[in-house]
């Protein structure tokens, strides 16, 4: 019986996505989390040999909670399932751990063929996406800066265009916030930008937020104004 544990943020999808699990056979839903940290006490807990798992969500998100889970069990099968195709997304997962991407608009039999591929220790990665991972490692013309970036470094960049604040970073993610600003100048450097404004500016670019970036704080949209403007 393949047991899977389901993490995303959106309940209602959630709550749908368990009615079609539970009509495949030989897959058992046996729990669900809406943020990174509640999918890795749920693997914890529930022990399940698969994993779905978005990419974006709150608190330390799905590619900091695939490393960790996959550290602590690693016969555990991931599967990354998301609305995310920009390449830096696949690559850092599958790099990883997870042997598995969907995107969520991806049929119910593509889905049960995935889980059970997974399940048998094989990758298997949607069409879509696989073309977006061929385009870019043989096209020249197609590059990322992201790519270049730790997932530890990816995941941190998304928290910080993402607008959460140093302490909040090293509270999810349990570093020390000297640690978190390492981090940060380190991925300046990498990307060669100077601010966080830049790295959201630069984010933006390469569609790597247009899915994930939220509203930002009335002080931090003044700073995007003249950056946009020239």
């Amino acid at each position: 019986m393949i047991r899977v544990v389901h993490a995303d943020d959106h309940r209602l999808f959630r709550l749908g996505l368990a009615e079609l699990l539970r009509a495949m056979h030989g897959i058992q839903i046996v729990g669900t989390a809406e943020t990174g940290e509640d999918a890795i006490s749920q693997v914890r807990s529930l022990r399940p040999n698969t994993v779905l798992m978005d990419v974006l969500m709150p608190g330390m998100g799905g590619l900091e909670a695939t490393a960790r889970i996959l550290k602590s069990e690693p016969s555990t099968a991931v599967i990354a399932l998301t609305e995310c195709t920009e390449v830096p997304f696949p690559a850092q997962m599958l790099k990883a751990g997870a042997l598995g991407y969907l995107t969520k608009d991806v049929e119910v039999q593509e889905l049960e063929q995935a889980i059970k591929r997974v399940f048998m220790g094989r990758r298997y990665v949607c069409n879509h996406v696989a073309q977006e991972l061929a385009c870019y490692a043989f096209d020249a013309s197609v590059e990322s800066p992201f790519e270049i970036l730790s997932n530890r470094e990816m995941q941190i960049m998304l928290m910080v265009v993402n607008c959460h604040k140093v302490r909040k970073i090293s509270g999810d993610l349990h570093l020390s916030p000297k640690t978190v600003n390492s981090y940060r100048y380190r991925i300046f450097d990498k990307l060669n930008v100077s601010s966080d404004v830049e790295l959201v500016l630069l984010a933006v670019k390469h569609g790597v937020i247009l899915t994930s970036l939220k509203p930002l704080p009335a002080g931090r949209a003044s700073e995007l104004r003249p950056a946009i403007a020239g």
